[in-house]
């Protein structure tokens, strides 16, 4: 079973979401990474953009595949994880650590259609079948 952190929320589309304060981290699953393989490259959403839920705001790509990745929540970009962008791998290494993807200050806090870690877990063994 992939490693599905119970302090954090995630998206359906396998965004995690690490709330600090008023600031939003937000990666890509271990499930995503290990389902895309060895990550080459890696394009992230430009600091100070504002994203809505929903949107397309990075992709990520692999020696198997290319996928988009979707902002989970509305906001504006306040960081991007600069080392990944001659660093790809990290996302592979520690996908909820240095691996993170981007920053957001969210246009409001409205949560309620993340999934918890059980719910997240549940998704992705449905999807296993």
């Amino acid at each position: 079973m992939n490693n599905i952190p119970k302090t954090l929320k995630y998206s359906k589309t396998h965004e995690w979401i690490r709330q600090d304060d008023d600031i939003l981290t937000i990666g890509i699953t271990d499930h995503a990474q290990c389902m895309l393989g060895e990550l080459v490259y890696i394009e992230l959403p430009e600091p100070e953009s504002s994203i809505e839920a929903g949107q397309e705001c990075a992709v990520v790509e692999s020696v198997k595949a290319a996928a988009d990745i979707y902002c989970p929540i509305s906001g504006e970009v306040i960081e991007i994880n600069e080392e990944l962008l001659d660093n790809p791998q990290l996302v592979n290494k520690d996908p909820y650590g240095q691996g993170w993807l981007f920053r957001l200050r969210p246009f409001e806090n409205k949560f309620s259609h993340l999934l918890n870690a059980k719910q997240y877990s549940k998704q992705v063994a449905s999807e296993a079948h």
